[in-house]
């Protein structure tokens, strides 16, 4: 299963709307995607906000991101380029 590994950058970390945003860029994909931290615990589904709220993904958090499917590498992508841009977040 394709992987990758991205930093979180922007100042707040993985809050509610940097979530929302993530979830509905994996929502765009087929594949099924898996969010953890890469220093501990199991994936959570990529595209549920409350689970990817459960990470608890401060600013320098790394994570670990898996796809599975037709689009996997797209997903990967895509996924992480929006994580390593901060979530274009202004704030």
């Amino acid at each position: 299963m394709p992987s990758r590994k991205v930093t979180i950058s922007n100042r707040l970390g993985l809050h509610a709307r940097p979530a929302m945003l993530l979830a509905e860029r994996a929502s765009t994909f087929s594949s099924t995607i898996g969010i953890a931290r890469a220093d501990a615990g199991d994936p959570v589904d990529g595209k549920s906000i409350m689970q990817l709220l459960m990470l608890a993904g401060t600013s320098g958090t790394v994570l670990k991101i898996t796809a599975e499917g037709d689009d996997a590498s797209a997903a990967l992508a895509s996924i992480a380029e929006l994580i390593e841009r901060g979530f274009e977040d202004d704030e």
